[in-house]
């Protein structure tokens, strides 16, 4: 038995820039649990079974066709769902593409987590793309990438950009299909997608920043009205609220990975005021900030 089937181990994740993949057929037992969450992102679709997913606060139990996606940087762990027999589900550790986000935003759960249910009738075709995935990883950037067999290895790491680019392409395809359906196209077509993008990465690259509604509507070549508009509506949450919860995820990373005191761990986030800090980060984690860094969020 590896210590990744031992039950409440604790085992590291991938580092960032990788594409591991790999598919698995687990029985009762298995749990996989990470204090720290992840460097980078894992996606997850069951194609047999159960598994239970926790990241953060949620919860969330994956069926037959569903895709289950968990963003870096929040304490997380998954195992056979409870009275299932088995867990039969690929998985993949990657950086996102940043054009994914929106497509999951409107089937997010909180604190990271994506869920979404897929069609039926797209599932032959997502688990090709993950045979896919899985085969493209192991492309040495010479001759043709192999094509996949029934008697590969069942994980994979993408050595290489080459190997990496196309087992994000079929990863992406993967994604895409899972989430096509899930919502309507925003208001403000291709256009206003791409400015909400644009911001959505602004945020996300330095959340601490002064940001404000108009500071970034001005970035993406908006009204503060329209730009405010369109991104509720593309993503679900308004401007500000989005800005908080990246400034509450880089605070929770900042405590996991760093010395810092409580009241620099809010400034470096972006919350001027340690007291405004404490309150909303208990509202968010359950735990005031010492507390959530001593370990009594696990």
């Amino acid at each position: 038995m590896s210590a990744a089937e031992l039950p409440g181990t604790a085992v590291p994740a991938p580092p960032p820039g990788m594409v591991v993949t790999g598919r698995y057929d687990e029985g009762p037992g298995y749990r996989i649990n990470r204090p720290a969450g992840a460097s980078s992102w894992l996606l997850t679709w069951t194609t047999d079974g159960s598994g239970l997913l926790r990241q953060g606060t949620v919860v969330t139990t994956a069926r037959t066709g569903d895709l289950v996606v968990l963003a870096p940087g929040v304490q997380h762990s998954y195992a056979v769902g409870p009275g299932a027999r088995r867990w039969r589900f690929w998985w993949t550790h990657c950086q996102v593409r940043p054009h994914w986000i929106p497509w999951l935003t409107p089937r997010a759960l909180g604190d990271g987590v994506y869920a979404v249910g897929t069609p039926e009738g797209t599932r032959a075709r997502i688990e090709a793309a993950f045979h896919r995935v899985l085969a493209d990883s192991r492309w040495t950037g010479t001759g043709a990438p192999p094509a996949p067999a029934a008697g590969d290895d069942p994980v994979a790491v993408a050595h290489g950009s080459a190997a990496r680019e196309l087992a994000l392409c079929a990863l992406e395809e993967v994604v895409l299909l899972a989430t096509a359906g899930a919502h309507p196209a925003a208001p403000g077509g291709d256009a206003g997608d791409e400015r909400v993008r644009r911001a959505e990465e602004l945020i996300a690259a330095d959340p601490a920043a002064p940001h404000t509604v108009r500071s970034l509507a001005a970035r993406v070549a908006l009204s503060p009205s329209r730009f405010a508009h369109l991104f509720t509506a593309r993503t679900g949450v308004p401007p500000m609220r989005a800005l908080r919860e990246a400034r509450l995820r880089h605070a929770a990373r900042l405590l996991e990975s760093s010395d810092l005191t409580v009241e620099r761990v809010a400034a470096a986030s972006g919350f001027p005021s340690p007291f405004h800090f404490n309150r909303v980060f208990r509202e968010r984690y359950g735990v005031p900030p010492g507390a959530y860094r001593s370990g009594e969020r696990l």
